[in-house]
């Protein structure tokens, strides 16, 4: 039976004791040197050999438990950032969490993530965005975000610089989940790929 990787002792306590709130699977890739050092959504320090992963939706410090679906190795890790901006991918791991569930030679691996505690809720709240990038250039980035500007104009849009790249994020009024949806809808393909993320 594949063991379990705790990053505390309170955390595999917790896991073993309770029920799964929320429960998806997909695609999980690694991440390390770029963002090693900087700061991660959660406001924390990324450190690449912490027990950490990056999801777009859930809620950030959420406890969860991922599994590798073709070694069955597991891990326990918090949500600390916000990630992976790849089609079709749902986790990223942190070297230290990849190492730990058979994924970082591979470099992908289908997973289960199963929430066991999130900070707030999973289902209502939330702020949201739309994530748009990356660009290697500024220009192409100033140029999208003045389109979207005009296009939206009740919404925030920010051009940001990040480890890999220019991004574009358009923050809804009220940050508001139903309208970053349609926002995200409307936006692809044309534009490149657009993803729905939450800030908190």
């Amino acid at each position: 039976m594949p063991a379990t990787i705790a990053d505390s002792t309170a955390d595999a306590d917790f896991v073993s004791s309770h029920p799964v709130i929320y429960s998806e699977e997909g695609i999980a890739s690694w991440y390390g040197p770029p963002y090693d050092k900087r700061r991660g959504a959660n406001g924390e320090i990324f450190d690449k050999d912490a027990l950490t992963a990056a999801h777009r939706t859930l809620p950030l410090n959420s406890l969860i438990k991922v599994t590798n679906l073709s070694t069955g190795q597991s891990a326990i890790l918090r949500v600390t950032d916000r990630g992976p901006f790849v089609p079709d991918r749902m986790l990223d791991l942190s070297l230290a969490s990849a190492k730990a569930i058979g994924v970082w030679r591979p470099g992908l691996a289908r997973v289960r993530v199963e929430v066991f505690a999130a900070s707030a809720p999973l289902d209502q709240g939330g702020r949201w965005c739309v994530q748009i990038g990356a660009f290697k250039d500024e220009k192409g980035a100033f140029q999208l975000r003045d389109q979207l500007t005009r296009k939206y104009r009740t919404a925030n849009v920010i051009e940001f610089t990040g480890p890999t790249g220019h991004w574009v994020r358009i923050r809804p009024q009220d940050d508001d989940k139903g309208r970053a949806v349609e926002i995200a809808r409307e936006l692809q393909p044309k534009e490149g790929e657009a993803y729905l993320v939450r800030l908190d």
